[in-house]
């Protein structure tokens, strides 16, 4: 199994090490950490700012001291990792391009059979969270978890064990998140689920007695929160939608 994990220090990517191991232990997992600019953090930039003597110094310090912090905070990233169990190794890198484009480019470049990230979000599906994660899964070619920092402890309890549950609506994409759930997961239980939302998407992919009713909201967000909150999914290792990418 070989995996790409993005982090950036934060106590979503740590998250993000802590289940994407107990899902995929033993993994071959690049940790990569994405410089955008501005680089550096503030505060190394601020500290640069006092002292260099003028702009074209304050340039060259911090392009090199923030390829010196980025090190370390991957480093970081490598320490957990491999502490997880995972077989690990770095990957620092520049784009312009913003994080979640970037992550996607290198889920192009390396093949990973997962790629996965860490979330901020606070609702029932972290869609609330900021376009990173939602970038990734919409543009990453590669399947992607996006695992989030704000899960309880029955939740992380089943992540080693629990059902894979499978959002499905009859299209092409569902049917395609289904094959990679079963191929990721390949001794664990993939329930199908459809959401009603009395549109004319084709729930009748899902397995009988496994479709719920999007009962507040519109659009994907509430789809999602009704897969999330439904009964079949107390407690699931993982759901997975019509991109093949996973949220969690």
């Amino acid at each position: 199994m070989k995996l790409v994990l993005g982090y950036d220090g934060s106590l979503a990517a740590n998250a993000a090490i802590r289940n994407g191991a107990a899902l995929f232990p033993a993994a071959e997992a690049v940790v990569v950490y994405l410089c955008t600019p501005p680089f550096g953090s503030k505060g190394l930039r601020a500290r640069l700012r006092h002292s260099a003597r003028n702009v074209d110094e304050l340039i060259d310090l911090v392009d090199s001291e923030s390829e010196g912090e980025a090190a370390r905070l991957v480093d970081t990233g490598v320490i957990l990792a491999r502490a997880a169990g995972w077989n690990p190794e770095p990957l620092v890198k520049r784009t312009w391009a913003g994080e979640g484009l970037g992550l996607a480019q290198v889920a192009e470049q390396l093949e990973p059979d997962v790629l996965i990230v860490g979330a901020r979000g606070i609702g029932a599906t972290d869609s609330k969270l900021g376009s990173v994660s939602d970038l990734v899964v919409h543009h990453s070619p590669r399947p992607v978890l996006v695992v989030s920092q704000n899960m309880i402890s029955a939740e992380y309890a089943a992540v080693a064990e629990g059902p894979v549950v499978v959002g499905v609506d009859g299209s092409p994409g569902s049917d395609r998140a289904l094959a990679v759930a079963g191929s990721l997961f390949p001794g664990r239980e993939v329930v199908s689920v459809g959401v009603d939302d009395g549109s004319a998407v084709d729930v009748a992919s899902a397995q009988p007695a496994h479709r719920v009713p999007r009962f507040r909201g519109s659009g994907a967000g509430a789809t999602a929160d009704a897969l999330v909150l439904s009964p079949m999914t107390s407690g699931p290792v993982s759901w997975w939608w019509a991109r093949g990418a996973g949220r969690r």
